[in-house]
């Protein structure tokens, strides 16, 4: 029995794939049953042409055995087997995939689906064995080899006896250290565990004998029964995935206790999404889109992204390529065979097909919106409820790369329909003669219904959205336009409601009360911007609009992120000229200046609370008030 050595290259390669390549020990048992599983498609595949292999699809097996006295952890498969050549080849030379040549070596290869193509994980059993032996034979030969190595001295290959054909890896797993518990991986308990995580949907049976409790036979009708354990050999993994199961042959039942069960929600999702798609690249999809937000959704601690599978096994927990930002909040698995992984299996070497993966989901996802907020209402509006601000600053980000996308999927409050509307909806409903879309910025619909330029607007029938997110604001500015439509801030902007005849009347009165206009500004002195008369004031005294470029709500905004900027907007203090207060503060400032300033600063005030603005010195202003009433 002659040792023989890895190539150069391959010893090297074997160091890095025990110490380096793979992420987690614990992905060695995946990279070991999907070998198997791999033997096992191998020979189903020749039993289509080969009458004498005597094995249908459902013999096939992959059985799991632990020996924790010896320290052996060994996984059997009943598939094709290796002859000393194919040892020689595949397990003798690191990096080289034997499925791989397999598929070139077959006819009609797209009809092929084996696991080994993308890479050998054999290898990552010396991440938790000492020495690996692997006893095979090939189906159609009458000799069996044994294959065994400690790692990277080398090798050995010898006669052996086998029954049937397959293959059996047998690990002698290391000794426990202080900072690895290798044994871990001969507990029950924790091989199931590995199975049902990566290796669920392998289409084979995997088996393996588990400790069970039951009562005593002869003390089952006693007031104290007795317990005994027993063994009995159970399928650990489920085998058919839900996804890979046609649409109509799924119940929605099971469609919501799959997404249970999954994804630990205790409610059902709002939607679900199975695709099965082929073309440039294959893969099966099932998407879910839940009902609420979960606790940590806006922390740093969320991780979004889709589970990714390669032919049933487990690639990728969380694949955050595959979900758009906007979209994070989607629940759910991709698999496909197509994608082209690295040897670790845990990367992927081109993105490529990811992209077309996640670019049609994205479409999927939003169609999936629409269809939900045109056909369900009442959850399509849970759903914004959850995730609406989401898809806001989506919306608002990168430069506004996605609003064409996501636009149509906006809801806001209608002050004039008293509940959320669509942009497209709010323009459906526009007044006659009315050319803006209208609306309002502040902390709640209630402040905003009760700004003084909310009079006009509903006097005229006209509709003003209430937005009351911080990032509700940065929407017009990403928008510019819906449906030819300019967006109009009511406590910033002309709102377009006044006649050329209208504006030179203001203009006039504005000359007329140029007095009391330069006293007022006289006394706020850098406070304000500018003092002049308001078209848009009905009942209300006065207002306070902010200057070009910054509103109040992205001050306030500003200032929560980071209050040593002081970010400020300019104000402007406007009069109602039509007010009973105009007229008593004009007769002051002529015959009672020092009066008059005491209601300068009181209107101040005023107009800075009704902004939503917090005033300089509460107390001067309630003081202020005092004596006024004095």
């Amino acid at each position: 029995m002659e040792k023989q050595q890895f190539k150069a290259e391959s010893k090297r390669l074997l160091d890095l794939m025990i110490n380096s390549i793979y992420t987690h020990q614990e992905i060695f048992l995946r990279e070991i049953i999907s070998n198997a599983s791999d033997a096992m498609d191998k020979l189903a595949y020749l039993s289509l042409t080969d009458q004498n292999v005597g094995l249908s699809r459902s013999d096939f097996a992959i059985d799991i055995t632990v020996d924790e006295k010896e320290r052996l952890l060994t996984v059997s498969d009943n598939g094709i087997g290796m002859s000393r050549e194919d040892m020689e080849e595949n397990l003798g030379t690191i990096a080289k995939s034997g499925s791989l040549q397999f598929k070139k070596d077959m006819e009609q290869q797209e009809d092929i689906d084996i696991i080994g193509q993308f890479g050998v994980g054999f290898y990552s059993a010396f991440m938790v064995a000492d020495a690996v032996t692997v006893i095979s034979k090939k189906y159609g030969s009458d000799e069996a080899w044994m294959w065994q190595s400690s790692g990277a001295d080398g090798y050995t290959i010898t006669a052996c006896e086998k029954e049937a054909a397959g293959t059996q890896v047998i690990m002698h797993l290391k000794a426990d250290t202080e900072d690895e518990n290798y044994s871990r991986f001969l507990q029950e308990h924790e091989l199931r565990s590995l199975v049902r995580k990566y290796s669920d949907y392998i289409r084979y049976p995997i088996r393996m004998d588990v400790t069970k409790t039951r009562v005593k036979e002869e003390t089952k009708d006693s007031d104290k029964p007795e317990y005994e354990s027993y063994t009995e050999n159970e399928t650990l993994n489920s085998m058919v995935p839900l996804w890979q199961r046609a649409k109509k042959d799924v119940t929605e039942e099971e469609y919501n206790r799959f997404y249970q069960e999954k994804f630990f929600d205790y409610e059902n999702p709002l939607a679900t999404i199975h695709l099965s798609i082929e073309g440039n690249i294959t893969y099966k999809a099932l998407l879910y889109i839940p009902a609420r937000a979960p606790y940590d959704f806006y922390t740093k601690e969320y991780k979004k992204g889709l589970q990714l599978y390669s032919s049933g096994v487990l690639i990728m927990e969380n694949c955050e390529d595959l979900l758009p930002e906007h979209f994070r909040f989607v629940k759910g698995i991709v698999d496909s065979q197509d994608l082209s992984l690295n040897i670790s299996r845990e990367m992927l070497q081109h993105d490529r097909q990811l992209k077309l993966i996640a670019s049609n989901l994205e479409k999927k996802i939003k169609s999936e919106l629409k269809k939900l907020l045109e056909n369900d209402r009442e959850k399509y509006e849970k759903f914004f409820n959850a995730f609406g601000r989401n898809l806001k600053y989506g919306l608002v980000s990168e430069y506004g790369m996605h609003k064409e996308l996501l636009q149509d999927l906006m809801l806001f409050w209608s002050s004039k329909e008293q509940k959320l509307v669509t942009l497209q909806e709010y323009v459906d409903g526009m007044g006659e003669g009315q050319e803006h879309i209208y609306y309002a910025a502040g902390e709640s619909r209630q402040r905003l219904s009760q700004l003084p330029q909310m009079e006009l607007l509903q006097d005229k029938g006209y509709d003003v959205l209430f937005f009351t997110e911080d990032v509700d604001e940065f929407i017009p500015q990403t928008l510019q336009k819906f449906a030819e439509k300019d967006f109009k801030n009511i406590a910033s902007d002309d709102l377009g409601l006044t006649s050329d005849e209208e504006k030179k009347a203001m203009e006039e009165k504005n000359e007329a009360a140029k007095p009391t206009l330069d006293f007022i500004k006289e006394t706020l002195g850098d406070r304000v911007k500018d003092v002049r008369l308001s078209a848009t004031l009905k009942s209300h005294p006065v207002c306070l609009v902010p200057d070009e470029g910054m509103s109040f709500e992205m001050e306030k905004y500003f200032q929560k992120m980071n209050p040593e900027m002081g970010f400020k907007a300019g104000r402007i203090l406007e009069l109602n000229p039509e007010h009973a207060v105009f007229a008593t503060l004009q007769i002051a400032v002529a015959q009672d200046p020092e009066k008059a300033k005491k209601y300068v600063e009181v209107l101040y005030d005023q107009s800075l609370l009704m902004a939503g603005l917090p005033i300089d010195n509460p107390t001067e202003y309630t003081d202020r008030i005092c004596s006024l009433m004095q």
